[in-house]
């Protein structure tokens, strides 16, 4: 089953698809107000996606220490941004970069 990148106003869905029509079901399913802008099968069956690309550098898993920041904030994004910063030496962009993709996976 390929897997297929699929671009709508909002997000950026992967997912195993039959086909293109499988795919935009998929959209249609989980997002039935999203509008599909770009629709790309994958040449492999598997995403990846560069830390470094991210802003992402460094020997500390910084998923971890974001989740911690959030944690030990009560889930208040500022406060753990700035713990992050001060945790990690990270920029205020690679700070916020971090801590809001781990909001996003529900940390």
């Amino acid at each position: 089953m390929p897997l297929f990148e699929i671009e709508t106003d909002h997000h950026i869905i992967i997912a195993w698809a039959d086909d293109d029509a499988a795919a935009s079901e998929v959209v249609q399913e989980a997002y039935p107000n999203d509008e599909v802008i770009r629709m790309t099968k994958r040449p492999r069956d598997a995403w990846v996606i560069s830390k470094s690309v991210l802003g992402i550098s460094g020997s500390s898993d910084p998923c971890t220490v974001a989740r911690d920041c959030l944690s030990r904030s009560s889930g208040d994004k500022l406060h753990a941004i700035r713990l992050y910063m001060q945790e990690t030496g990270a920029d205020l962009t690679e700070a916020k970069k971090v801590v809001e993709s781990n909001m996003v996976m529900g940390w």
